[in-house]
């Protein structure tokens, strides 16, 4: 066989890369050149639905290339006849046979046709094909050394797809970790999603990352979604109640799909846009929390049996650490309010106490004392500390409070107002409160309150030169006629427009209905 040594080096060579893509062109390039042919095919058999997944090509240019992989259902003609017959087929002119689906060139001498299948394992992992030799038609010895290099093609493809699922699983892992990790930093439950959505889009080679989150109604509504294009058209969009990708889904089991576009289950408008999919669960504890969808454009090549695997593993990894993340943002919260809480007691217990104490000891003091320029004296130390026993009062009142919760309350909402004009003021108004506020002002007399204290904010923020402000919230006041009322006093220091430095505005109601 004068061709041995050629063969030889061919099989010694297309060993040599681990990476199965490069391993694969490399094969067809070889055989090719080995038989003397000028146009080689490698058709990659998808092993599920037995059709064509993958092209690799020497000889073609990219629009025969392209032409070859748009064959009508996928079927690949006698590329495809060798994915299911792994006998060797040799032919004269392969445009005599009603199977072939891709002519290179209409001169016959260009359309001679060798083909084999490649194993791996026991699996026919695809076909290698040959078409136009140049030195005649194809031979039983062509056949031969294509069969020995196909076999020797199946042993190398094995060892690259073994390395390439090593490291596809490392980087899964890799990646399942580093989101375990960030989650539990501390994210926003925005960042959160955005952060498993990125991740699994890197690592699945996908067009676009999506997050859905049940809706009140039944459905799912996507929440999160990374891709390169603007997320616009995606955010928002929902699956109705009942669709039958979401009984899958309730069910726990991950949707695979073909084709978005065309699939029955699909039934959202940015369906057009993507091909190959895959919809997994997000659950724990057997509840369904959301689901990561994992959409390649149309037109890409399909996910491997692999890649539902791992992207399956990865979907059960980040609803573990969604879970644990949120739990985990419930406890820091808890033991927020728990130290708040007890700041609060020991503000109570401790300092309001001592200072009521000193006060009453000053109260006795300035009965005893014999001259008024004393009596005065203690009288405005015994004013500072009533006043410093309110706003210690109220800073316990606001500890008790959730930080992000809106207030219902009439005291924790002027609380909040207040709060929020401080940092306009750059600095915070001293705000003191007289009676059982919430206990005595309602709901309707305390909007007019509010609206009374913006409106004397936004006035006070007018003036110049103001350094200080008191709130007061009288709710023991009483109306000239008698009745029980409630009284704002909002005093500041700033300069007025006619030039006095001081003002002070009023606001009183009665504390039933707004009359």
């Amino acid at each position: 066989m004068p061709r041995l040594p050629m063969l030889l080096e061919a099989v010694l060579g297309i060993g040599t890369d681990l990476e199965l893509r490069a391993t694969l062109q490399h094969i067809v390039g070889t055989a090719t050149e080995l038989i003397g042919a000028r146009y080689g095919l490698l058709a990659v058999a998808d092993p599920d639905s037995g059709k064509l997944a993958d092209l690799f090509s020497a000889g073609l240019t990219p629009q025969e290339h392209e032409s070859v992989l748009r064959i009508p259902g996928g079927s690949a003609g006698l590329l495809g006849v060798l994915f299911r017959d792994p006998r060797p087929l040799r032919l004269d002119d392969v445009a005599t046979d009603p199977r072939a689906l891709w002519v290179p060139h209409s001169d016959p001498e260009q359309r001679r046709f060798l083909g084999v299948s490649i194993r791996v394992d026991t699996e026919i992992f695809g076909s290698l094909c040959l078409t136009a030799k140049e030195s005649g038609p194809f031979t039983e010895e062509d056949q031969a050394l294509l069969q020995v290099l196909a076999a020797q093609a199946g042993i190398a493809i094995g060892n690259a797809r073994l390395y390439g699922t090593a490291r596809q699983r490392e980087r899964w892992i890799e990646g399942a970790a580093a989101v375990t990790t960030a989650l539990l930093t501390g994210e926003s439950a925005a960042d959160a999603l955005m952060t498993v959505a990125e991740s699994a889009r890197a690592l699945a080679d996908a067009d676009a990352g999506v997050v859905l989150l049940p809706t009140p109604e039944g459905g799912m509504e996507i929440v999160t979604a990374s891709t390169d294009d603007d997320p616009a058209g995606i955010l928002g969009t929902t699956i109705a109640p009942g669709a039958p990708v979401l009984v899958q889904l309730l069910g726990g089991e991950p949707v695979f799909i073909e084709d978005s576009a065309t699939d029955p289950r699909m039934t959202t408008h940015v369906r057009s846009r993507f091909g190959p999919s895959m919809m997994l669960p997000l659950q724990s504890g057997g509840k369904l929390i959301g689901t990561l969808a994992l959409p390649r454009r149309r037109g890409a090549r399909p996910y491997t049996a692999e890649d539902k695997l791992l992207a399956t593993q990865f979907a059960s990894q980040a609803a573990l650490a969604l879970v644990l993340a949120d739990a985990q943002h419930n406890r820091e919260q808890l033991a927020v309010y728990e130290d708040r809480d007890r700041i609060a007691r020991d503000l109570h217990d401790l300092v309001v106490q001592r200072l009521f104490a000193t006060e009453m000891m000053l109260e006795s003091t300035r009965r005893r004392a014999g001259t008024t320029e004393l009596d005065e004296l203690v009288g405005r130390a015994v004013d500072e500390l009533d006043s410093t026993i309110q706003e210690v009062r109220t800073a316990i009142f606001a500890l008790q409070q959730p930080p992000a919760d809106a207030p219902t309350s009439v005291r924790g909402s002027v609380l909040r107002e207040t709060d929020g004009a401080a940092a306009l003021f750059g600095f915070r108004p001293s705000v003191r409160f007289t009676g059982p506020v919430d206990t005595l002002v309602n709901e309707a007399v305390g909007r007019r309150l509010l609206a009374a204290l913006r409106g004397a904010l936004a006035a006070a923020h007018r003036r110049e030169g103001m350094t200080a402000m008191e709130v007061e919230v009288d709710a023991a006041f009483r109306l000239p006629d008698g009745h029980g009322g409630v009284r704002l006093l909002v005093t500041d220091d700033g300069v007025r427009e006619d030039g006095v430095r001081g003002t002070t505005v009023t606001w009183q109601a009665a504390r039933g209905d707004a009359p």
